[in-house]
């Protein structure tokens, strides 16, 4: 078990951990139940040897397909990935390291085949297939995965989410066997944590609530004050500085500097290709 990283502080205090800002929001509320766990919320990527039970998974995926659904369609599957064989195949095709590492590895499915199967069995027509389909099937894997996190979490389990899965999304499908109107949107470890991960500094809510109408005049002001909190807190190497020889070594290299290395590279053009062979309409 990892130790309780909220005794003796206010909900005020979480908010301020997560933002890197001064606030007097919850300073009277101590940092307990649910709220306290979101605010507290951290990635584990390091885990003991110690099995999931398989009680403790199921208790989870009730959890976590609790979650509101779209019109109460539900269109997520969650496929639990057991076989050692059939995780050596994906980790070759992905090769990642968090694939093989965790204790249990789960992989989060948009599904629109079950209505479909629906529509067929009761004989009536399907005119929906268009683009909103498929948006509807990804909320809901995303929904789903959310509230799995914080189902696990509740149960003293560490998750990180795996979206390198969808770097090699044919060859993923292929091994997972899915079928038409479903592809792989995230993969998870699962386990119990090594060592407490730490809390991730996100964009203020100045930046991302806007109230009545979208404003982000002050954007950029915004994220390089975000960056040079962040970098306060935890910096990043130079060893780990995106596309060097392309974009040179800054002094500073905050958040934006590496999301904007990130995206300078073309990822997942495949993507609606696949999409399309799966037999989604994007249309």
């Amino acid at each position: 078990m990892t130790e309780n990283k909220t005794a003796g502080k206010t909900i005020s205090d979480l908010i301020e951990d997560r933002f890197g800002l001064p606030t007097e929001d919850g300073r009277d509320m101590p940092a307990e139940g649910e709220i306290a766990a979101i605010l507290n919320h951290r990635s584990h990527r390091r885990y003991t040897d110690q099995p999931v039970p398989d009680e403790l998974l199921r208790i989870a995926l009730a959890g976590a397909f609790s979650a509101p659904a779209k019109s109460d369609l539900q269109q997520c599957s969650v496929i639990v990935v057991k076989d050692p064989e059939i995780r050596r195949a994906l980790n070759e095709q992905i090769n990642d390291p968090w694939v093989t590492a965790a204790p249990c590895l789960l992989v989060f499915c948009g599904d629109n085949r079950r209505i479909h199967k629906i529509a067929e069995a009761k004989g009536t027509p399907y005119p929906n297939d268009h683009l909103d389909a498929f948006l509807n099937c990804a909320g809901d894997a995303a929904i789903v995965m959310a509230t799995f996190i914080r189902a696990a979490e509740a149960l003293g389990l560490g998750c990180c989410p795996i979206s390198v899965i969808r770097n090699k999304i044919e060859a993923a499908s292929e091994v997972l066997g899915l079928p038409d109107y479903v592809f792989p949107f995230v993969g998870m470890g699962l386990g119990f944590p090594e060592r407490e991960g730490w809390v991730s500094l996100r964009l203020p809510p100045s930046v991302t609530v806007h109230s009545d109408r979208y404003d982000d005049g002050d954007v950029l002001a915004e994220i390089d004050a975000y960056d040079r909190r962040r970098d306060a807190k935890f910096s990043t190497p130079k060893e780990k500085y995106r596309m060097v020889e392309e974009f040179g070594a800054p002094d500073f290299y905050g958040w934006s500097d590496d999301k904007a290395r990130q995206y300078a590279v073309p990822q997942r053009k495949n993507l609606a290709a696949f999409l399309r062979s799966k037999k989604f309409n994007l249309g």
